[in-house]
């Protein structure tokens, strides 16, 4: 385990966190962090910050710009990046939980993210945890039942506190040290420090 780390804090259904994760976890590497992924549900996250607005696909004019925001991000990162056919996130958010636990929590994400933000696939489809479980070899009845116990709604409402108290109020957020980033446009404001030896 490297001396220093870089928390990364992540819900399913939000598109930058989607993109913030083609990077972050390279960068990691670059300068020595260990990154350690947190699942959190945002919208939950939002009102314990005191954000009750509405959601961003509930303004029309906004979410025009953002879908165009999305594509000019994605082409820069050379992913794709198609909308999904709901954000009803927890399913999966609560299956992290599950792969960590197994190991394998950096490959759920990725491979997760890639079936959700990159092919369109709804994170609220039974066949599609079924088949992300199938994929890591795991019984998907196990997974499935693990994700409507009572431990995954524990630890999935402990995590979403933990990310309150530590400062999180959007997806995604990075911190080092005493140092926090929201969104995957301060990507280089993050790297900067990194550069400087925060």
């Amino acid at each position: 385990m490297t001396a220093r780390a870089l928390d990364f804090y992540f819900d399913f259904m939000s598109p930058f966190a989607y993109l913030a994760f083609q990077q972050v976890p390279g960068l990691c590497r670059k300068y020595g962090l260990e990154f350690r992924p947190h699942v959190a549900n945002l919208p939950r996250l939002k009102l314990l910050a005191g954000n009750t607005g509405p959601a961003n696909v509930t303004i029309p004019l906004k979410l025009s710009y953002l879908r165009k925001d999305l594509d000019r991000w994605a082409a820069i990162y050379d992913v794709p990046l198609v909308f999904p056919k709901s954000l009803a996130s927890e399913p999966l958010n609560k299956a992290f939980l599950f792969a960590a636990d197994h190991g394998e929590g950096e490959a759920f994400i990725r491979v997760a993210w890639a079936r959700v933000w990159g092919e369109g696939a709804d994170p609220a489809d039974p066949a599609l945890l079924a088949g992300l479980a199938r994929q890591f070899g795991w019984n998907p009845e196990t997974v499935t039942a693990w994700v409507a116990s009572p431990e995954a709604a524990d630890r999935y409402e402990a995590g979403t506190q933990a990310a309150h108290e530590a400062g999180v109020f959007g997806m995604p957020t990075m911190i080092v040290g005493d140092e926090m980033w929201w969104g995957n446009d301060r990507l280089t404001f993050m790297e900067k420090s990194l550069q400087a030896g925060l």
